[in-house]
């Protein structure tokens, strides 16, 4: 989900059976396999694969995305999971989390531009309990000119030291760029540079 615009990417979410595949992100799963289930925020989690997946496995979860039609169709996959998750659809620039509220944020493939990243990750860092979990994975700069997914403008993509700053308040456990294997769905396909983070909250 990039800042573009909500018609944007209603007529992506609209024009596939799902954009992304029901599967969720392996970098995502393999750390919230580790923590304990709360409550969890899920900012631009589009159709729901990773929402859903953490729902299934005991979290509460908050989703927010700019796209009606991603939520409706991530509703009914919770639905057709067997749970549930809250749905809000609202521009990420205009979105206030609850704060000291979320044992958790999950962050996948979340591509804002310079000015609305920097307010709103730190949003998402006031977001976390003491002790909260956020995992973020994102294409890095290196990405440009792949075809294996993601934004094709610079400045939609990230750096290693400016995802550190802008999470600094947070105890960092991972922050590594990598060239990964994506096989995800035909949008997500191929070797792509990402950058990955885990971080906890200061107690």
């Amino acid at each position: 989900m990039a800042n573009i615009n909500g018609k944007f990417w209603d007529e992506r979410y609209a024009g596939e059976d799902t954009v992304y595949g029901t599967k969720p992100n392996l970098f995502f799963k393999e750390q919230i396999d580790n923590l304990k289930p709360g409550k969890i925020l899920m900012p631009g989690d589009g159709e729901g694969r990773n929402g859903v997946y953490a729902a299934v496995n005991g979290w509460l979860v908050d989703s927010v995305d700019f796209s009606a039609v991603a939520r409706d169709k991530a509703v009914q996959f919770a639905h057709e999971s067997g749970t549930q998750i809250s749905y809000l659809v609202i521009d990420l620039a205009e979105y206030e989390p609850h704060e000291n509220y979320y044992d958790s944020v999950g962050m996948v493939f979340l591509h804002l531009n310079e000015e609305l990243r920097k307010t709103f990750f730190k949003k998402v860092v006031r977001s976390l309990k003491p002790g909260g979990t956020l995992i973020f994975e994102g294409y890095s700069k290196e990405q440009l000119g792949r075809d294996s997914g993601g934004p094709q403008k610079l400045e939609m993509l990230y750096d290693l030291d400016e995802i550190k700053n802008l999470f600094n308040e947070l105890n960092s456990k991972i922050a590594i760029k990598e060239l990964i294997s994506l096989s995800e769905s035909k949008f997500h396909s191929g070797e792509a540079s990402v950058i990955r983070f885990v971080g906890t909250r200061k107690v």
